[in-house]
This record gives C-alpha cells, sequence and structure tokens, in this order.
C-alpha cells in the first residue's frame, strides 16, 4: 500500500533548505517608539515651538497676553472644526459652508438687535435656527438629492455670505449690550468662558463617538455606507443628521463669536476657511493617527494658533499666517493620507 501524502502546508521554520522564512517582525522598543511617536509628535512639535518663541521673545511670548491670545480666542475655530467633525466622520470630507453659516449668524444677531430692535435673545435663537436650517437644506441636497457635496457647499457658501453682505450693507455692525457680550467673554480662572464652552463641546463630542451607539455608527457610515445599511444602520438619517448639527454648531460659533465682540464683519467669516481645515487633518496625527478625532483636532487649534502668534511676534507680517496655515494643511493632509495607508 502506497503511504498517504499529507496536502497541509509546512510550516516555514520547520521546513527544510530552500523554504523562506517568515520576515521579521520590528522589535518591541521599536513598535513601542513608532506607536508614541504617530500619536503624540505633534504635541513634542508644539512644545518646542513655545520653548523657541520663548527663548526668541521672553518678554513678548512668555506672557499672560499671550497665554490668553492662544488659548482665549481660538473658540470661533473650535466650533467650526467640530461642524466640520460632523460630516467628515461620516465621510462627507468637503463641508465648505460652515465658514459662512457661522458669519450669517453672528451677523443676523447683531443687525436684528442693533439695527431692528429685536430682543437680543430672541435674535440669537432665530439665528441657530436658520443655521441648522441651513444644514438640513445642505444635507437634504447631498444625501436624498445626491448632489455633489463640494457644489452643494460651495454653492451655499457663496450664498450666506451675499446674505450677510446684504444685512450689513458691507459694513460692520456693532453696539450688542454688554450683559449679552458676558456669556462669551466673561472671565473664568483667566480665560474667557468661551473656551470651556469649546473644550466642554470637544470633550463630549469625543465622548459620543468612543462610547455611544450612535457615534458608532457615524463612524461605521464614514468607513463603508453599503455595509453599513446592510447592518441595520439608518445611514440617511445619519448622514443627514450629520449635516444639520453641523449647521447647529457652527451656528453656535457664529452667535457667541458677535457676543465676545460685540458685533460683526461679515468679511471675517472667510478667513476661517483655511485654518478650519488645516487644523482638522492635523487633529487626524495627534492622538488617533489616521482617524478624524475631536481631541486631536482641539490640539490642532492651540497648535496653529501657537505657531501664528509666535511668527508675528517675530515680525512676520499678516501674510505668515496665510503661509502659515497652508503649509500645515499640505503637511497634515500628506501625514493623513499616509497614517490611512498604514491603518489599512
Amino acid at each position: 500500500m502506497s503511504e498517504a501524502v499529507s496536502l497541509a502546508p509546512v510550516d516555514a521554520a520547520t521546513s527544510g533548505s530552500g523554504s523562506t522564512p517568515d520576515a521579521p517582525r520590528p522589535s518591541r522598543p521599536r513598535r513601542d517608539a513608532v506607536w508614541f511617536l504617530s500619536r503624540f509628535a505633534v504635541i513634542g512639535v508644539w512644545i518646542a515651538l513655545a520653548v523657541l518663541f520663548s527663548a526668541l521673545r521672553p518678554d513678548t511670548f512668555m506672557t499672560s497676553g499671550s497665554f490668553k491670545v492662544i488659548f482665549g480666542s481660538q473658540s470661533a475655530l473650535v466650533f467650526l472644526t467640530a461642524s466640520l467633525l460632523c460630516t467628515i466622520v461620516v465621510g462627507e470630507f468637503v463641508d465648505m459652508s460652515g465658514a459662512s453659516n457661522f458669519g450669517l449668524s453672528a451677523v443676523f444677531v447683531a443687525v436684528m438687535n442693533v439695527n431692528h430692535g429685536w430682543n437680543v435673545w430672541v435674535a440669537s435663537l432665530v439665528a441657530l435656527a436658520l443655521a441648522a436650517f441651513v444644514g438640513f437644506v445642505n444635507g437634504w441636497l447631498v444625501v436624498k438629492m445626491g448632489v455633489n457635496t463640494i457644489v452643494v457647499t460651495l454653492g451655499m457658501s457663496t450664498l450666506l455670505l451675499g446674505f450677510a453682505l446684504y444685512l450689513t450693507n458691507l459694513m460692520p455692525v456693532s453696539g450688542l449690550a454688554p450683559d449679552f457680550q458676558k456669556i462669551a467673554s466673561q472671565p473664568v480662572l483667566g480665560l474667557p468662558v468661551s473656551f470651556f464652552y469649546g473644550l466642554a463641546l470637544m470633550l463630549g463630542f469625543a465622548y459620543l463617538l468612543h462610547f455611544t451607539p450612535l457615534g458608532r455608527n457615524m463612524r461605521f457610515v464614514g468607513e463603508n455606507r453599503e455595509v453599513s445599511r446592510l447592518a441595520g444602520v439608518r445611514v440617511t438619517r445619519v448622514r443627514w443628521g450629520a449635516f444639520t448639527t453641523g449647521g447647529l454648531l457652527a451656528g453656535i460659533g457664529g452667535v457667541l463669536s458677535a457676543a465676545a465682540t460685540g458685533g460683526f464683519d461679515p468679511n471675517v467669516s472667510q478667513s476661517y476657511l483655511l485654518p478650519i481645515f488645516a487644523a482638522t487633518f492635523l487633529g487626524t496625527a495627534i492622538l488617533q493617527p489616521g482617524r478624524f478625532n475631536p481631541l486631536g483636532t482641539l490640539i490642532a487649534v492651540y497648535f496653529l494658533a501657537t505657531g501664528v502668534l509666535g511668527l508675528q511676534l517675530l515680525g512676520a507680517t499678516a501674510w505668515v499666517s496665510n503661509v502659515f496655515y497652508g503649509g500645515v494643511l499640505v503637511v497634515a493632509v500628506t501625514l493623513s493620507t499616509l497614517l490611512n495607508r498604514k491603518a489599512h
């Protein structure tokens, strides 16, 4: 009788000559170093920048005023990046309308209260309702009608900017009551209360994404809509809700910005567009490599503020902010692409 021939694969470690051994795995210390750097390298660069600017301009950078500029004047950008994260997490990567929605909300409060005598709280509630409605319309056009996201949100951005300029007659509006301004500028532990609003928002957003079914569904939809639909996730509702919530967050940021400054200039809103994307994409290289995450984005906001302020204190003129934000955006998108590639 002939012997049975085994068809089981031969293990490379026990096979004879001519077999191909497994590729050596990186050592544990090397893996740990890669893990650490992929999550905290940007934070290290942020600290290094702060040390460098402190050494070069100790009389101006190492002051309470600089601290307040970095941490106390970025609440608008924090709310706008949170607005963008709502849609990015569910797979809609380019919502261009957030900055204009933010600006229209701020302008509406100022114009209705100062020029038309509306109660400031009523004007604020109406502004928030309008901002959420803008997000709702964006969601309807993109999710239900299937129109391209870039086309819808870019067109909406231009439309909203036009309305804001019309309401103000191309002029800044100011004169909101000091009591109303306190909702954003009231000092708490040396910083305006709006800083703590932004911190609470991002912490709550991070909790939602990591520890709630809704957050997991949002991530799931962003990764694969069809598989999510087959798994029973209400994909349309999740995507549409993300657009509406993003609009509302942009509106809240606009109302707080109007309160902090006592008014608003409609042209200012467009200056936020590049920083929004720079901070959001840079956040993918912080804490959770390759993934859009609220806490990484929050750190990125203050990283960018530190860099711009430090360069300005060194004598750079106003154009440096565009160069810095643009350069960071290119680097951040490249890092995000590479980290996503490694993750998959």
